[in-house]
């Protein structure tokens, strides 16, 4: 996943880690890639859910972004984004899930300067795939 997302973004996408931990309080965090993207100016958090979409899932990415934002981002940098992707979802769950919350205007916002939408989603099927398999063979 982290070579798809740096060639599609040859130039704009600067990797940052696999697992990247974030220490609030005591407890440990990791998210699972993180990046920053030099056109946005602007870290980019990318969950991957292998199961289908459950509201937790997003108030987990939301966490993470404040946690960024407080401790990571510097002055200059815009706030952090998230890029949370689910193996499946229920359109209701996930209209309610982000209704109140600033999101859906920041994801149509940023949309067209990311990954195209398109490509991301067959991407992810793949590598989705890929998971299935390596279970099945366990």
């Amino acid at each position: 996943m982290k070579d798809f997302i740096l060639e599609l973004g040859v130039g704009w996408f600067a990797f940052m880690g696999k697992e990247y931990r974030l220490q609030v309080g005591d407890e440990d965090f990791y998210i699972d890639l993180l990046f920053y993207h030099r056109h946005l100016k602007c870290l980019v958090a990318f969950e991957l859910k292998v199961s289908k979409f459950k509201p937790s899932h997003l108030g987990q990415l939301e966490f993470y972004l404040e946690a960024l934002d407080r401790d990571v981002k510097i002055k200059e940098e815009n706030p952090s984004i998230g890029v949370l992707r689910c193996r499946e979802k229920n359109d209701e769950v996930v209209e309610y899930a982000l209704g109140r919350s600033p999101s859906p205007t920041v994801v149509a916002e940023y949309e067209t300067k990311l990954i195209p939408k398109k490509i991301l989603q067959q991407k992810l099927n793949e590598l989705y795939e890929q998971f299935e398999k390596y279970d099945g063979e366990k």
